[in-house]
């Protein structure tokens, strides 16, 4: 809703205006309440109030009436994270370039634990003069770690002035991952056991409690989007997000624009709905969709079946090892029938832990299912447990089948380190394509997110005793988020000028193709991961501070990507929150955005694409273009060498790419620009559309 142009308007006369347009309505105590519920000044000029169809009929008459769509809620989507990802404490990043100094991340989630150890403000220094927001809690709660904590979670019936406290424990979990503090001898009952810290720990953190156990209001987060883009925060953290949706319906691809616009990195999950293709969230170009991967950690508990099989398995509650016992599979595992004093065998249950214990079981085994594979969500039964993989869980099965007489034993042996492959592909992780823009690759990159240790509420598990230091392990891509948006912070820090886009690109274009062994990283089943799984790879730390070039993009080149989209001035006008005349604007062809990736869906056998990257490293810099692509594709490139006098030049360069129609499932490559230890890649993906 724009209000009229030729007058200037502060936020309250804003919400004044707004209000005028409603007739108010009494509360439970009798007295007169705004109608609305939020009023937005940044991600774009509108409103959230509870209206009649009636209602909004007339208000589609006013002047200025841009679009109405209903709320809708959104779904939620570490000891040893950093240090997998090449950041140690007194060595390395961390100790050359500030662990994140003087940025502020904002994380849009369930809310916070104040109080909790990872979030104390030893050793961090004041928040930057810029910071405009506030601290619902009491003064003395809000320090130089959190710097401002607010609550958009309300009840618009009632006077809502709680603060902003997480009753769920995913908001306290990504805050601490991306920006928690050094908390040493941390662990989930007595597993990861270790010094916890986020991938940022000396960035600030600022909450917005923006959903609740049930989910995420979309007209919340974009109030709070709209709250931290106004209090000044450099990087916005959301692990949330409503599956696809075209961006002007997608409240999250609104209010991240308008981050774009003041220089805010945007980092979000991409889903949990792998490992199916086209369920990615947040696939809006100008944000960082980011995927999840395994760790090298394991939590073992090995299976040693009665003919001599020794199966892993993995369990957070590490207990008294079980004796061989009996051991049977019973047709349901919510329907056990007699298994007391024995170990029970189900197959992806949730219920099946509570279960086998009412029943009087001695351990049980869980099994993945076929399309959860190789990737383990480690879990705290409240009995002995082991969890297996699905090639593990068939051979168990079939032992107990054929055996007349089947045991087992389980031996709990902690936790362990070095497992060599890493990272996987987590199975739940969204794929790609987007069904926005089948020519984008999405998600953009993959970070650790599979059996994650950090900050939580309360003490955990039936086990527990009683502590001051409560940490919980999870699993999700709102686990990887965080780690990614704490390393944005951290490049952040280095390269205060540079665009949420450079950032970006500096995280793609330095990301890892293969594991800690050295071999392709792999999926879920154990084959090859493609590009639609990890986008460019997994994150380098290290590398991105230093990426040498970057492949840099305007907010005005997104605006013309959504005129070359079919988008109407309409449309982009809710997405921009400015007047676009699409018919004035230089329309850029998917393929032809400056993205960090070239993709096409293979319509054609052949592809011209231009790309403009600026050097960000040294003077007098020479980078050549180095292909990688498999048989029967070819590509150049124009020209070949790249020359730099000076830094933040900007060359651009031509990719002619031709292949044969027949051989193009799913073709990958890469091209890399080369100099020295400087190895600046971008994924070339050929693939056919459904």
């Amino acid at each position: 809703m724009q209000p009229p142009t030729n007058l200037s308007f502060t936020s309250e006369d804003l919400k004044s205006w707004y209000n005028s347009l409603l007739q108010p309505l009494l509360n439970p105590t009798g007295t007169l309440k705004s109608r609305v519920i939020h009023s937005y000044s940044t991600v774009f000029s509108g409103f959230v109030a509870t209206l009649t169809t009636e209602e909004v009929k007339q208000l589609e008459k006013i002047d200025g009436f841009l679009k109405a769509f209903p709320d809708r809620l959104l779904p939620l989507m570490t000891t040893h994270s950093p240090a997998f990802l090449g950041l140690n404490i007194g060595s390395g990043l961390w100790e050359k370039f500030g662990m994140g100094k003087g940025v502020i991340i904002g994380v849009i989630d369930t809310g916070i634990t104040p109080g909790h150890p990872s979030f104390d403000d030893t050793g961090m220094p004041a928040p930057p003069s810029k910071w405009k927001g506030r601290c619902e809690f009491q003064s003395s709660v809000c320090n130089r770690k959190l710097i401002g904590a607010q609550n958009f979670v309300q009840d618009i019936q009632m006077d809502d002035n709680s603060p902003p406290i997480d009753d769920e424990g995913h908001g306290t979990h990504t805050a601490s991952t991306a920006a928690g503090n050094f908390v040493s001898n941390a662990n989930m009952l007595g597993s990861g056991n270790g010094t916890a810290a986020g991938t940022s720990p000396r960035a600030h953190l600022a909450i917005y409690k923006a959903c609740s156990e049930i989910g995420c209001s979309e007209s919340n987060v974009l109030a709070a989007m709209d709250a931290a883009i106004n209090d000044g925060v450099d990087i916005l953290s959301l692990s949330l997000g409503g599956g696809p949706s075209s961006f002007d319906e997608d409240s999250i691809a609104i209010g991240s624009f308008a981050a774009i616009q003041k220089g805010i990195v945007v980092s979000c999950a991409a889903g949990n709905g792998g490992p199916s293709p086209f369920l990615l969230s947040n696939a809006a170009p100008w944000i960082l969709t980011v995927g999840a991967s395994t760790m090298d950690r394991k939590f073992k508990a090995v299976v040693t079946l009665g003919d001599g099989q020794e199966i892993e398995g993995e369990s957070l509650f590490q207990t008294t090892n079980v004796p061989f016992t009996p051991i049977v599979h019973p047709p349901s595992c919510d329907d056990l029938g007699d298994v007391k004093g024995k170990i029970v065998v189900c197959v992806s249950s949730v219920a099946a832990g509570d279960n086998v214990k009412a029943a009087g079981g001695a351990a049980m085994i869980l099994t993945n299912k076929d399309t959860q594979g190789y990737t383990i969500l480690a879990q705290a039964f409240d009995l002995p447990a082991s969890i297996v993989n699905y090639v593990n869980g068939t051979t168990i099965l079939s032992y107990v089948e054929k055996s007349q007489n089947a045991t087992a034993s389980i031996t709990f042996k902690g936790t362990t380190l070095g497992n060599s492959t890493a990272p996987t592909i987590a199975y739940f992780s969204s794929r790609g394509p987007s069904q926005q823009t089948l020519e984008i690759l999405k998600p953009d990159i993959v970070g650790p997110g599979v059996n994650i240790l950090a900050a939580w509420p309360d003490q955990v598990g039936e086990f527990a005793t009683k502590l001051t230091k409560n940490f919980n392990i999870i699993s999700g891509t709102s686990m990887s988020t965080p780690h990614l948006s704490g390393i944005a912070a951290l490049i952040k820090s280095m390269h205060p000028n540079w665009s949420p886009a450079a950032i970006k690109s500096a995280m793609i274009t330095t990301s890892q193709l293969l594991d800690n062994n050295g071999n392709p990283i792999m999926d879920e089943k154990n084959n090859p991961a493609d590009h639609f799984s990890m986008g460019a790879g997994h994150v380098d730390a290290s590398k991105a501070i230093n990426p040498g070039l970057v492949y840099d993009i305007s907010p005005e080149e997104f605006i013309g990507l959504l005129c070359g989209l079919g988008y109407t001035d309409k449309q982009v006008q809710t997405i921009t929150n400015e007047k676009v005349a699409c018919k004035k604007v230089k329309k850029i062809e998917q393929t032809q955005l400056n993205y960090p990736s070239i993709t096409t869906s293979a319509s054609t056998s052949n592809l011209i694409v231009n790309r403009t990257v600026t050097n960000v490293g040294t003077a007098n810099a020479k980078y050549t273009a180095e292909v990688v692509m498999p048989k029967g594709v070819t590509v150049s490139v124009s020209p070949k060498v790249l020359q730099f006098s000076n830094v933040n030049e900007k060359q651009s360069f031509t990719v002619s790419m031709s292949w044969t129609p027949a051989n193009s499932a799913y073709i990958a490559g890469n091209l890399n620009w080369v100099s020295g230890e400087n190895i600046v890649r971008i994924p070339i993906v050929i693939y056919k559309s459904p």
